[in-house]
């Protein structure tokens, strides 16, 4: 990448020998109207940071989903007729009585089953618990099949009543299910709505809010115990942490601006690149209600990116400026050439990280799709705030004149023939061969063993419960709680069975689902299953006198009819032409849902018919199998997309394929390191991580150009090799050595979050940052040794290089 040469520096604090024509059309726009542009730039933060009081924190189930694929189009479609099998809650109410047969408990229940019916976002004609009239018994008596609600009519509480009860549940079906099998505590399942009766989005934050207040409220009464689960309650957490996410976030500004002032020395110069990367996480917060969106818990931490990336930026042009100053430049000349020299490699920089996030947006899965689209507003925003807003401040305000000359010590010791300062002697060594060959040798077995490890890298969830929270949280403990009492999880997969208009119930079908049924029961993970089927052989058994060797499905079509006609809503439709087959999962861990799918789809082939279909997947473990596949896929083509935009543009920068190989493979091996360090930290590839690497890579670039940028033009101007590197290291590599370890550091707290993913990104991130460093200051020269050879670009240099420096990097 070239950039105008630049002239002879002018005498300290003098700027009547600068030309203010000179420079781009850009830079005479920016530095000649200075106060425009800041005028401008304070008039958009004070609208933007209005705007952005107005932002809303949320999440949605059906973003969390991806539409498109095969399994969720099946759910759409039937959605209206499967109600209950998508977003829900299960609110587990255990009594601090010995058993659920006590008069006090089955009044609480019923008290907080009524209130429970009145939240918003409840589909009430789906909702399930003891006391609703669709939990229904259905017996054999000498007068033949009766049923009725589980609750008798007029029960009131006596021995007699309790009595009624008790044979209603062991005759309903429901034991395991709405009834825990030590008869320990019953459920309140609730179905949830995207929107609620007003048309608004449904509120995740307050919703879980007024669970615990329900919680709070039932169990003082010292009757009851309440344990919560389902998509909306971890939302509801997670958002309930953001508070303490927020204080990562200032912790992380504290370090970093700590780190910063301990470099420069200059507290308006390192003040003033906190104030530019905040302002423009402000226009991006600000912009967001502008344009439609909001935040959810899985885009929050984009907004600390964007500040991230705004550092490192900033830290580039203050050392530019610095050094500039040191030299006897004038602080807007020096604002002014640090901008010719950086704007470029800075525009491009971000450009990569706008492309890696912008990938993410042919992920099929909304929540990724905004997370994308979020990140990239942001990096706009970091054109306007740190590569155009700081240099301009920065020309006003200055740096120390301590400060400045200090950024020049290491230069002027060597030009007294004094030896560098340790660590570059060190970095420098990697240019030589046997130190680059070293490198090369011990990064290549790294990325062989990390490959090795990376292919153990599983797909979704790795853990019971909700992973993106703690172990010891209340959720999880809620959801271990149903686990134990109930014989398996809150994961359910449904199979829908499609067959014409009025024929669910014809005998060839009832009796493949029992077939499909028998060979789910089989499979590690699935506890139980359920369907017409089952209900047909419970039938047939109560119709013979309870004898076990009639627990059959009889190939009879008048008992199919019967059974089914009087079969309770949910295994079948109105219209009788979608059956349900429900598998009760033991946990939703990616091999258990892949074992579930893979047996339903070797099924569906063989068993599939032109009149009868067996489609996938309802239920939230049917749901987050589909998702699973997708992000299986993405992940791959994610990193293809990424790498290969990264790559095109790079080469558009440097004009060269080795200097691009020398900036892109060092950040290949950080991602195949990552994966191998996933795989030991037992992270799975989900929703919530599947965007680590890609960030990973659009930021870590950033080192490698700015390093790469200034080794091309000095070698372009006939340095060799290891003074190119020496005045790169001076120039730019202490600066991504400052903010590689700064950011690290910065993120690495995020691992004693309570919010588990946050706790994970942070580590991944950390990782990332540190490695992508190492990469673009060791394994970068080390390449650099054989793919850029002293003389390689044939090009002598010149008096005038040799006097005013390279692109204004001093010779």
């Amino acid at each position: 990448m070239h950039a105008p040469s630049i002239p002879t520096c002018p005498p300290a604090g003098d700027l009547a020998s600068f030309d203010p024509r000179s420079g781009s059309l850009v830079e005479r726009a920016l530095f000649n109207h200075r106060r425009l542009v800041l005028l401008l730039c304070g008039l958009v933060t004070l609208l933007l940071g209005f705007q952005a009081t107005r932002l809303t924190l949320n999440a949605s189930f059906e973003k969390m989903i991806p539409s498109g694929h095969p399994y969720i189009v099946n759910y759409l479609k039937h959605r209206g007729e499967l109600a209950g099998l998508g977003n829900s809650l299960r609110i587990a109410v255990e009594p601090r009585a010995p058993s659920i047969y006590d008069r006090q408990y089955l009044q609480t229940l019923q008290k907080l089953s009524d209130e429970v019916l009145l939240l918003p976002g409840v589909d009430r004609a789906y909702m399930k618990s003891l006391w609703t009239p669709s939990t229904r018994w259905v017996g054999v008596t000498e007068d033949g099949l009766e049923g009725g609600p589980v609750i008798p009519e007029g029960y009131d509480g006596s021995a007699e009543a309790m009595q009624q009860l008790r044979r209603n549940i062991e005759r309903s079906g429901e034991i395991g299910q709405l009834v825990a099998r030590d008869m320990r505590s019953t459920i309140i399942y609730l179905p949830l709505l995207e929107r609620t009766p007003d048309g608004q989005a449904l509120d995740y934050a307050a919703l879980s809010s007024t669970l615990e207040e329900i919680r709070v409220k039932y169990e003082k009464t010292g009757v009851v115990r309440l344990h919560i689960t389902g998509f909306a309650k971890v939302v509801g957490d997670l958002i309930e942490g953001l508070s303490r996410i927020l204080v990562f976030f200032a912790v992380a500004i504290a370090i970093t601006h700590k780190l910063m002032l301990a470099y420069t020395r200059c507290l308006r110069s390192a003040t003033l690149v906190v104030i530019c990367s905040l302002v423009a996480v402000v226009w991006q917060l600000g912009l967001l209600p502008l344009l439609g969106y909001e935040l959810d818990p899985y885009s929050v931490l984009v907004p600390f990116l964007v500040f991230a990336i705004g550092m490192s930026h900033g830290a580039q042009k203050m050392n530019g400026i610095m050094q500039d100053i040191g030299r006897g430049m004038h602080r807007v000349v020096a604002a002014r050439f640090t901008f010719r020299r950086l704007f470029l490699a800075g525009l491009m920089a971000l450009l990569c990280d706008a492309v890696g996030f912008a990938v993410l947006t042919t992920i099929q899965i909304k929540v990724i799709q905004e997370l994308a689209l979020i990140a990239s507003i942001g990096v706009a925003v970091l054109i306007f705030t740190n590569l155009i807003l700081l240099p301009v401040l920065l020309s006003y305000v200055g740096v120390s004149a301590k400060a400045a000359q200090r950024s020049l010590r290491e230069e002027a010791a060597e030009a007294r023939g004094e030896a560098q300062p340790r660590l570059w002697r060190v970095l420098n060594l990697f240019t030589q061969r046997r130190w680059a060959t070293l490198t090369l040798a011990v990064g290549a077995l790294l990325a062989v063993a990390g490959f090795i490890v990376s292919l153990n890298l599983k797909i979704g969830d790795l853990d019971p419960g909700a992973p993106e929270l703690r172990a010891d949280s209340r959720y999880n403990r809620d959801a271990a709680y149903l686990t134990r009492h109930y014989g398996a999880s809150s994961d359910v997969l449904a199979v829908m069975v499609k067959t014409p208009d009025q024929a669910c119930s014809a005998v060839d079908t009832v009796l493949s689902v029992d077939r499909l049924e028998w060979e789910l029961r089989q499979l590690p993970g699935v506890e139980s299953t359920n369907s017409l089927a089952r209900l047909n052989r419970g039938v047939s058994v109560g119709l013979n006198e309870g004898h076990a060797k009639w627990y059959e499905v009889l190939n009879s079509q008048t008992m199919a009819n019967t059974v089914t006609a009087n079969a309770p809503r949910g295994l079948y439709n109105d219209t009788c032409n979608l059956l349900t087959v429900y598998a009760y999962l033991a946990d939703h861990k990616a091999d258990t849902l892949a074992r579930v799918v893979d047996k339903v789809e070797q099924f569906a082939r063989a068993n599939d018919t032109p009149d009868v279909k067996f489609l996938l997947a309802a239920g939230n473990a049917g749901i987050e199998a589909a998702t699973n596949i997708v992000v299986r896929k993405a992940n791959w083509q994610m990193l293809a997309c990424v790498y290969g935009a990264v790559t095109l543009l790079c080469l558009l920068t440097f004009r060269s394929w080795r200097a691009v190989v020398c900036a892109v493979l060092p950040l290949v091996v950080t991602s195949i390191l990552c994966e191998a360090l996933m795989v030991a930290l037992g992270i799975g590839v989900k929703v919530a991580t599947l965007p680590v690497i890609a960030l990973g890579v659009g930021i870590g670039v950033d080192y490698a150009l700015y390093v790469m940028s200034i080794v091309l033009a000095r070698m372009r101007q006939g340095d060799t090799l290891a003074q190119a590197y020496r005045q790169a290291l001076r120039f730019t590599g202490k600066v991504v050595l400052l903010t590689g370890i700064t950011l690290a550091v910065s993120v690495a707290t995020w691992a004693l979050s309570p919010i588990k993913f946050q706790a994970d990104m942070g580590i991944l991130l950390a990782f990332m940052f540190l490695w992508n460093m190492v990469g673009a200051l060791v394994l970068l020269p080390a390449l650099a040794h054989f793919l850029l050879p002293d003389g390689c670009f044939s090009r002598p240099r010149s008096a005038t290089a040799r006097q005013d420096g390279v692109e204004g990097v001093p010779a």
